[in-house]
């Protein structure tokens, strides 16, 4: 394409011109193997990596697929080194294979001799491997399927498992779909998933990722082990299942700290799973015993290291990976590849926005000035007090009074990191605090006074981050964060995407004081949804108010 809409350069970016006539569908093309990076007005930035280049192997596309849509799309001639090197890294991934013998059980599999030397060779690696068979074959310890994926993958040998899946205890689950259907994107992504066996399904916050589960576990029908991030989530998630499927309350299970309950479909707690007595996990071995079909882990980009561990035991059982981004703070989304399955499906936000399935969003920076006292005091401070003596002014606070009296009578949350700032906010709008010592019985309640209007404020710590469904949210003030933590401002951004009854935006603001580590912070946390293509504003504290 002589003038195509792509600039595919040799430091592996790519660079797309969001208003070429051939965009969109160039955009989708790439978006099979290439990772977003940048998404602003203008120009949208894509960078090539190996794991993005094996999880396209993964789902299905050859080198030769991706080589043909940046020689199709590309303005200039693709260096080609770059187009070399794509080839060679995506012919890494399926030359070990692991497999099922018939004789001797689990086993590695290679096309290429010297790969499955060089791994034999490699310390960590031989503690999980059994006798040598032949030149291509060495068995597995089937209980260390996982770690040994886990380690191929870190030396840039990712293997194809071919190992299959146990089917699990039969039950029988339906989706009862009376007045309601699955949306094409939520057929599509299960369907994905299911025919690559395991995987993550990559959706915006309220697009409906629980519906997906549903629709997984109806394919399955075998019993089912859901873990999630808390109590409320768990029982948001029973009361979809009860609502959206076949399944009745005898039939669903909580495992939380609060209840023990072992079922067909057990929804149990990440913290519960990783509680730790005398060295050991006693809950991880207890839900290890049961014969689960299916495993769905909610919010897999939170998985915490226990529970990576025991999904290297499980890689016999089919597993879900569901999240809106998988950004990890930590860099183990390698981890989420080997462990859980690579990526089956990713709906970009803004595509979901597109179709009228998410809300659209107005996002606000506003920027606050410290007084000259609090400046003083924050130049003076050790590098550990700086963050919180920022966040935590009371500049902020007034700012926020001002923009929850500008949109008095809606729906409206203030998200916030350190308790006694959010404590003494509720104070003054007269609003309740939702924090980590909240039971579980009053966030319910308060939660469900919320969706049903009777009250219009919510103040809630980063425990209302996640699974927290809240259709009728329609503004957010955030006054502080986790730091530069991306993934915690898209699922704040989250809570708010549900589709509004009148079709309006929902608006996100962000409370940042200028000129300290917490403009800092709030640049590195919008970098995920300037991604997705959602822009800033930038609004002075004196302005708010007047627009």
């Amino acid at each position: 394409m002589a003038n195509g809409p792509l600039i595919v350069q040799s430091d592996k970016t790519i660079l797309l011109e969001v208003d070429h006539e051939d965009a969109v569908e160039a955009r989708h093309e790439i978006a099979a193997f290439a990772e977003l990076e940048r998404a602003p007005e203008h120009v949208h930035s894509y960078r090539l990596t190996p794991l993005g280049l094996w999880n396209a192997r993964a789902a299905g596309l050859d080198a030769e697929q991706v080589l043909n849509t940046l020689l199709k799309y590309s303005r200039f001639p693709v260096p080609h080194s770059l187009l070399v090197d794509i080839e060679e890294t995506m012919s890494r991934y399926g030359r070990l294979r692991l497999e099922k013998d018939e004789q001797h059980g689990l086993v590695l599999r290679t096309t290429d001799y010297p790969v499955l030397e060089e791994v034999l060779h490699a310390k960590k690696i031989q503690p999980l491997l059994g006798p040598r068979i032949d030149g291509e074959t060495v068995v597995v310890q089937s209980s260390q399927r996982g770690q040994l994926k886990q380690l191929l993958l870190k030396l840039g040998w990712p293997a194809e498992d071919f190992a299959g899946y146990v089917d699990g205890t039969p039950h029988p689950i339906m989706l009862d779909e009376d007045g309601w259907e699955l949306r094409p994107y939520q057929k599509l992504a299960t369907e994905n998933f299911w025919a690559g066996g395991s995987g993550v399904v990559v959706l915006p916050c309220g697009a409906g990722k629980t519906l997906v589960g549903a629709a997984a576990m109806a394919t399955s029908q075998t019993t089912t082990l859901i873990l999630v991030t808390n109590t409320v989530s768990a029982r948001q998630w029973k009361e979809e299942l009860l609502k959206r499927t076949s399944l009745t309350e005898d039939e669903i299970g909580e495992y939380s700290g609060a209840v023990k309950e072992v079922r067909p479909v057990t929804i149990a707690t990440y913290q519960v799973l990783t509680l730790r007595r005398g060295g050991l996990y006693p809950h991880l071995e207890l839900l290890d015993a049961n014969d689960w079909g299916l495993i769905v882990y909610d919010e897999v980009h939170l998985l915490p290291a226990p529970i990576f561990r025991m999904t290297a035991d499980l890689q016999a059982r089919r597993r879900l990976g569901l999240t809106a981004t998988l950004v990890r703070e930590d860099g183990r989304e390698g981890e989420v590849f080997s462990l859980i399955g690579p990526k089956r499906y990713d709906a970009p936000w803004k595509d979901i926005e597109a179709q009228g399935y998410i809300a659209p969003a107005d996002c606000v920076e506003v920027r606050v000035d410290l007084p000259r006292d609090e400046r003083v005091a924050y130049a003076m401070a050790d590098d550990g007090d700086k963050y919180r003596l920022c966040s935590t002014s009371e500049t902020k606070s007034r700012v926020v009074e001002r923009l929850v009296a500008t949109h008095a009578g809606e729906q409206l949350l203030v998200i916030g990191q350190y308790i006694d700032q959010l404590d003494e906010i509720g104070d003054r709008l007269n609003a309740p605090v939702i924090k980590g010592e909240t039971s579980v019985k009053e966030r319910q309640r308060l939660f469900q006074e919320f969706r049903e209007g009777a009250l219009h404020v919510l103040v809630v710590s980063k425990v209302a981050n996640f699974s927290i469904d809240l259709p009728e949210a329609s503004v957010a003030i955030q006054i502080s964060g986790s730091f530069g933590s991306r993934q915690e401002e898209a699922q704040r951004l989250g809570r708010l995407l549900r589709p509004k009854a009148d079709g309006r935006a929902a608006r996100f603001y962000t409370v940042v004081a200028r000129d300290t580590l917490d403009q800092e912070f709030a640049a590195k946390r919008q970098r995920f949804l300037a991604e997705q293509g959602y822009a800033y504003r930038i609004l002075d504290a004196t302005d708010v108010g007047t627009e």
